[in-house]
């Protein structure tokens, strides 16, 4: 029989649905249930794509004598953390205060039944005592001895742990006097450098994770001081070698969560949507700063892999791929030299073999997961062929790998859509799309993005998730900033006013229900969002940019484009409550920094008006160089809808282009070459 979670919508919880444990969702009457009947609750978190998660659900949650432990002493909530980031949030950080160490994925708290305060937290842990961890039944005896014998320890422990909590992203100070100097900006840039690995790129050792929002702020800050050279490299050399290495999938496309080795070489095999569409956007600036041609490969890569894997037939695009497969890590992937020899001709094999090293020692568990160790250059030149043959052997020897790939038993799907994943994929897509003039990757961000606004935008309100045409939770602070971010990449893909009027429905349910009025910034859940034992808020970067961040960066652009005064202000007044975790640590504040850059230089927003062709042609022409502070939208003649200082670029008999930055307009343009003249 399945337990409760067979009705929900996530395929996490679906994944665990037929456990012998009595699995509630988080819930009222989950939650009535401990305290009616006196019970601590298990909570448990993870998500679908997670290892770990599927070894404890194996060991533990599939076994018959641990369940019935469970169920007897515990009320047991199972809760998928990218549906309830808000949850994860919180305990997340209560198992850093009662850990005192960082938590990750599966998350186990166990709670008071009277106000779901934690007493206890931990990870992931095994059914028999192994690597200095409790077994999971041991723990189980004692957590529900400790909850009978230390009621009144529970109970001393609760206010302070709620307290601690409060204090993690209390304001600090007085915003209304911080200076917003450009002193972070600088001190992000010494501190990236300081923490990179020069050897192979990236910011740390092993595990090593892509940080997307590092390297856009090493982008960023070379195209302010372009004399700073070592910036450029330090993103380039990172994009490169992920680019070459086992991180990216050098068969399909798209990016795998991090990588368990210095080199970029082998993976953890879950691919997030997330991580694709910052990474999509960042390998297109790479190029627009260097011309590096892998560069344009993998961000069209990134593109095509979405479109083919990851686009529901609606629209939407799902969330992840699971890592493992027929039991497996990354079986779908690795290959057995016989296999690729017997698929391919002599000269294919022997291209290939070179190129991601199947002629030396296999580099994961006795099979090869391939990984670029020479370039086409070197191929040619090694194999006394030209470049173009080489080219040509590759994509042939690619297309039959592929085609013999697809055939295997592929990983799992999680095939929920998030409102906040998919404006990043959004985004991506947009900048690539308009960048290389690929049309096909801006049918496809229009297309989700449609899905969105018809599916999880319900009276004026944003729903944070959907699966099965069943769209439900009250969104939070990243879907709505990431989505009008996400809306001012795609206007200047492809005008469309529906989507700014979007922009700023979004925006006016941020300022009404979600920000602090009090202190500024924004909190994670808006102010009718149920009652949880915080509300919490946070300004720092995680695996995805920080909503407070995104959201002053997005709605300063807004409110610069429509000259509205109410975004330009909440804006600055983020940044403000900000300022001493920005002074503090700013490159863990990336998105912040995006904001405080275009606080003291705004951006350059170019209006072109005109026939389709023409302006698309203008567009192009002032759209390929790395330029970050600058917005450019095309706006067909025909459009007749425009808001409050937009009505005011008018169409002329001929393409015009009108130039503002910040309050200063400069005097509308009639020709290309002086539109040129203007900008340089």
């Amino acid at each position: 029989m399945p337990n409760r979670l067979i009705d929900e919508t996530s395929p996490y919880l679906q994944q665990h649905a037929h456990n012998p444990v009595d699995w509630y969702p988080w819930s009222a009457d989950a939650l009535a249930l401990a305290k009616r009947e006196d019970k601590p609750v298990l909570l448990s978190i993870g998500y679908s794509a997670c290892h770990w998660c599927h070894v404890m659900a194996h060991e533990s949650f599939e076994d018959e004598g641990t369940a019935a432990l469970m169920n007897e002493l515990f009320v047991n909530i199972k809760v998928d953390r990218e549906e309830r980031p808000d949850l994860d949030r919180i305990y997340q950080n209560a198992h850093h205060l009662l850990a005192q160490r960082g938590g990750g994925w599966p998350l186990t708290v166990f709670l008071s039944p009277k106000n779901q305060v934690p007493f206890f937290a931990g990870t992931y842990f095994p059914n028999e005592a192994r690597h200095g961890l409790i077994s999971f039944s041991d723990l189980l005896h004692r957590i529900a001895d400790f909850y009978r014998g230390g009621a009144d320890d529970i109970a001393k422990q609760g206010p302070r742990v709620i307290a601690a909590l409060e204090s993690i992203d209390a304001p600090q100070g007085e915003a209304a006097t911080a200076s917003l100097n450009t002193v972070p900006l600088q001190r992000a840039r010494e501190q990236l450098e300081d923490s990179f690995e020069a050897g192979h790129g990236g910011f740390s050792g092993a595990p090593k994770f892509p940080h997307a929002t590092h390297l856009e702020r090493l982008l960023r800050h070379w195209a302010v001081h372009p004399e700073d050279e070592l910036a450029l490299e330090m993103a380039r050399r990172t994009l490169e070698n992920m680019g070459r290495g086992g991180l990216y999938d050098q068969l399909g496309g798209g990016f795998c969560r991090y990588a368990v080795d210095e080199q970029w070489m082998i993976p953890h095999f879950e691919k997030m949507l997330y991580d694709n569409g910052a990474l999509q956007a960042v390998y297109t600036w790479g190029w627009q700063a260097t011309g590096q041609p892998l560069f344009h490969t993998i961000a069209l890569g990134i593109g095509h892999w979405v479109m083919a894997e990851m686009q529901s037939p609606e629209g939407g695009y799902y969330s992840a791929l699971d890592a493992d497969s027929e039991g497996e890590e990354g079986r779908f992937y690795v290959w057995g030299q016989a296999e690729v020899k017997a698929l391919l001709d002599v000269d294919e094999f022997q291209l290939i073999s070179l190129r991601y090293g199947l002629d030396g020692a296999p580099n994961f568990e006795g099979r090869w997961h391939l990984h670029v160790y020479r370039e086409l250059p070197e191929l040619a030149e090694t194999l006394e062929l030209s470049e173009a043959r080489c080219t040509t052997l590759l994509a042939s020897a690619h297309s039959k790998l592929l085609t013999v790939r697809e055939k295997r038993v592929r990983p799992g799907r999680d095939e929920k859509i998030l409102s906040s994943w998919n404006a990043l994929m959004v985004k991506g897509m947009a900048i690539a799309g308009r960048t290389f003039d690929e049309p096909t990757l801006i049918d496809s961000a229009e297309r989700a993005l449609d899905f969105l606004h018809h599916t999880l935008w319900r009276d004026g309100r944003l729903l944070a998730t959907c699966k099965d045409d069943k769209a439900h939770l009250m969104a939070y602070l990243d879907d709505h900033a990431y989505l009008i971010d996400a809306i001012l990449e795609l206007l200047q893909a492809r005008w469309n006013s529906k989507y700014l009027r979007w922009a700023c429905e979004l925006a006016d349910v941020l300022l009404e229900h979600f920000e602090d009025r009090e202190a500024g910034g924004f909190y994670f859940t808006a102010d009718d969002h149920e009652q949880l034992i915080h509300r919490s808020r946070s300004f720092s970067d995680d695996a995805t940019p920080a909503g407070n961040g995104v959201a002053a960066f997005a709605l300063a652009r807004l409110g610069h484009l429509l000259g509205e005064s109410r975004y330009l202000t909440a804006s600055e007044r983020t940044l403000k409550v900000a300022w001493p975790a920005l002074q503090q640590h700013p490159a863990a504040h990336n998105s912040l920094l995006l904001a405080l850059e275009e606080y003291h230089q705004p951006p350059c927003i170019i209006i072109l008006r005109g026939g389709a062709g023409e302006i698309a042609k203008w567009s192009q022409a002032i759209g390929q160089n790395y330029s970050p502070g600058r917005m450019v939208f095309a706006i067909d003649n025909a459009v007749d809808d425009l808001p409050g200082p937009l009505a005011e670029k008018k169409p002329g008999d001929k393409t015009v282009a009108y130039v503002c930055e910040g309050t200063r307009c400069l005097p509308a343009e009639y020709s290309l070459e002086g539109l040129k003249a203007q900008l340089a």
